[in-house]
């Protein structure tokens, strides 16, 4: 086993519209379990980027997150994205408390109960959008709008407070200089605001996801209310990133693959399966997440990590591994069922992953049916990409029909 290695300096800062990172690419190829130096925390880190490592990580419990709480752990921005009482940070059993208690007011049969309305939403917003003429913005027209549309209304947040949260959660998510303030602002004003709405809710509950949760019992027990306060907090924030920033990225990505896109056109009941390739191709994300931290001696991938080490996984790496996934850097709509790790694995995969494919079904369905004639408005290369965040996507993107 190996117990020392070369430190690789890891700003994962590529940004070349949606091409993927390849600093990330010779570590997957180069390096099975890397001992990296991120951006921001202290000291460096261990980063497993090959599925069935990944796995292991994801799935073992001598892998923990909640022995980070407390720690400046290395990771991507200038603050800790997550709060201690979020799910995101628990391991088991108090991560399947939380967890069994979100399921009862989050399950497939109530996502799919909002199909229907997510279709009257795209189609008022495409509506619009034609209206408009080409060519237009589908940012703005279409991805910014709707996935924080659909959370907020399972929440049941008032259409005024919408766009300053909207604000908030971006904030969250940006790096580099200067952002380190601004995270922690956005992220003690969306606590703030989803204490006093909490409570409210906990006070007269409604017909929401919410009331669900602050009057959901397990064992007889209640989310606390800094519990309920947090989650609330997360179900915002993660509730729309994924499909916000992945609605242009896959139309982008189908745009600037024709024989692609014209496969999907003339069967479009694969719709549902070429997105989940889609999902897997795009690297939809800078870097890599929330750090474990190993409880004990453990080998991972012929190499001995010790108790206290810092451990990352890159699911986007695991995405592109070609021991699972046959030619992995070429779209291919038609690809088999291997299983992507978009939605994270294990433990922390993703509870709202079915709210996500849900949204990018409809939208991205009723898109390419409703404009055959779909085409960017510009050449690829005069996009505006993102920069400064841990998310990769247009700013805008101009489409004509």
């Amino acid at each position: 086993m190996t117990t020392s290695a070369p430190v690789w300096d890891c700003p994962f800062d590529h940004t070349e519209g949606l091409e993927f990172d390849p600093l990330l690419k010779r570590l997957l190829t180069e390096e099975r379990i890397a001992r990296i130096r991120l951006p921001h925390g202290e000291g460096e880190a261990w980063l497993a980027t090959r599925y069935e490592d990944v796995r292991v990580v994801t799935t073992d419990r001598r892998f923990s997150r909640a022995a980070g709480i407390g720690r400046d752990l290395p990771r991507m921005t200038p603050a800790p994205i997550a709060q201690a009482e979020a799910i995101n940070l628990m391991d088991p059993p108090a991560h399947h408390r939380l967890r069994r208690l979100v399921a009862k007011g989050f399950t497939n049969r109530q996502v799919e109960q909002l199909r229907p309305r997510t279709q009257r939403t795209v189609d008022a917003y495409l509506d619009a959008m034609e209206e408009h003429g080409a060519p237009a913005d589908l940012v703005h027209h279409l991805s910014g709008r709707l996935p924080m549309t659909t959370i907020c209304e399972l929440l049941d947040i008032p259409g005024e407070d919408r766009a300053e949260l909207r604000g908030h959660a971006v904030a969250m998510m940006a790096m580099g200089p200067g952002s380190g303030d601004g995270q922690l602002r956005a992220k003690a004003a969306l606590r703030a605001y989803f204490t006093e709405l909490t409570a409210a809710r906990r006070r007269d509950p409604g017909d929401d996801l919410i009331s669900a949760l602050a009057t959901a019992r397990d064992e007889g027990e209640l989310l606390d209310d800094q519990e309920l306060a947090v989650m609330a907090m997360v179900l915002l924030v993660t509730g729309h990133d994924t499909s916000t920033y992945q609605i242009g990225n896959i139309v982008y990505t189908l745009l600037t693959h024709p024989e692609q896109l014209a496969g999907l056109r003339a069967r479009p009941e694969e719709l549902p399966r070429a997105i989940e390739e889609l999902l897997r191709f795009i690297p939809f994300r800078q870097g890599v997440g929330i750090a474990r931290v190993a409880t004990e001696d453990v080998e991972l991938g012929g190499v001995s990590i010790r108790a206290g080490d810092a451990v990352h996984v890159s699911y986007l790496a695991a995405n592109r591994d070609p021991a699972v996934f046959e030619r992995p850097d070429e779209l291919d709509l038609d690809r088999g069922s291997a299983t992507h790790m978009t939605f994270g694995y294990g433990t922390h995969h993703c509870a709202g992953a079915h709210l996500a494919r849900m949204e990018l079904q409809v939208a991205i369905g009723t898109l390419l049916r409703r404009f055959p004639g779909l085409r960017l408005a510009v050449p690829p290369a005069e996009l505006d990409w993102r920069t400064g965040s841990i998310w990769r996507y247009p700013r805008t993107l101009p489409v004509a029909w």
